[in-house]
């Protein structure tokens, strides 16, 4: 079959187009012949090991010391139809259109991966009838771990919630998730992005480029911030007492000044470890079909042009997900 391999630690460069053999299933595993995976922020993360300290050693042992020896394809969410199935497998049929997040055997980037469901691995739900496999494929990530947060800010009616940095993949399911829970939602991007999410139904924007959202007098119960780093003390600052802010790309330093947080303040930090769960997938795929959220689509790339696909994800300027199309 045909692939895109993760040949080193390094730029997009690294994405060279391949072969592999077919997978064979397990007892417990499905083969999905994949129609649609994505780019995404966590991809070229992976790709290069631009990522925090604590994180890059585990992975190098995981994944190869000096290049990637295992999970060679990248791609951390899918969305086809199953051709195969193991003799353990009850839930899934020869024909079904599936999506889903393959798990820390990665593997979207190929017309067919292998993916296991035994527990703790990949999280595969159906794709219903109506909903592309392009807008499942680009709904997993960005749609659970806004999911996860959301959960954690328990929002409803009467609530309020900043996202810092909404414009990306997650930032742009969780404006959504936050109105569809109830929440006043507003939504914080550089101002190319701003219809975009007034479209998603946030209820206020600012662009963060001409006006520091910290200047206002309004207060929220919950921050979903997307940016991290320096912006860790801004967000605090617009939370409300006993607010909850809700931090999606930490660092080890805003860890360790939101383990101290409680000892001065009432204001909580929360992070937590999303998980990636078939029954919250299946929960995603109702809202896609109401048509209550959907992925928002920048560019489509085909799979062979992966390497390009992950330059503009790295340019700062996409706006929600890039597709890659393996199968039209």
């Amino acid at each position: 079959m045909k692939a895109i391999l993760w040949t080193a630690y390094g730029g997009p460069e690294v994405l060279q187009p391949g072969t592999l053999p077919d997978p064979v299933p397990k007892d417990n595993d499905i083969i999905i012949e994949v129609y649609a995976t994505t780019a995404t922020a966590g991809d070229t993360e992976m790709r290069s090991l631009r990522l925090p300290h604590f994180l890059r050693l585990p992975l190098r042992l995981y994944f190869g010391v000096r290049r990637p020896r295992r999970g060679r394809v990248l791609g951390q969410e899918l969305a086809g139809r199953v051709v195969q199935v193991g003799s353990g497998v009850r839930k899934f049929s020869p024909g079904d259109r599936v999506f889903g997040a393959p798990g820390m055997r990665l593997g979207a980037y190929a017309e067919y991966t292998c993916c296991s469901l035994e527990k703790g691995e990949a999280a595969i739900a159906h794709v219903p009838d109506g909903v592309s496999f392009e807008d499942a494929a680009a709904s997993v990530v960005g749609g659970l771990e806004s999911l996860h947060f959301l959960r954690l800010a328990e929002l409803g009616a009467g609530r309020s919630l900043l996202v810092n940095g909404a414009g990306g993949s997650i930032g742009s399911f969780a404006v959504q998730l936050g109105r569809h829970f109830g929440a006043e939602v507003m939504a914080v991007d550089s101002a190319g992005k701003l219809d975009m999410l007034r479209g998603l139904g946030a209820d206020h924007v600012i662009d963060y480029t001409t006006e520091n959202f910290v200047r206002s007098s309004r207060r929220y119960d919950a921050v979903l911030d997307m940016v991290g780093g320096a912006a860790f003390g801004r967000c605090l600052r617009v939370l409300k007492p006993g607010g909850r802010y809700l931090m999606a790309n930490p660092s080890l330093p805003n860890m360790l000044r939101g383990l101290l947080l409680p000892l001065h303040s009432r204001k909580r930090v929360l992070r937590g470890s999303w998980a990636q769960r078939a029954e919250d997938l299946q929960y995603l795929a109702g809202l896609l079909a109401e048509g209550k959220i959907r992925a928002v689509i920048d560019r489509r790339f085909p799979l062979r042009d992966a390497a390009d696909a992950h330059r503009y994800a790295e340019s700062g300027e996409k706006r929600g997900n890039i597709v890659l199309t393996v199968r039209s």
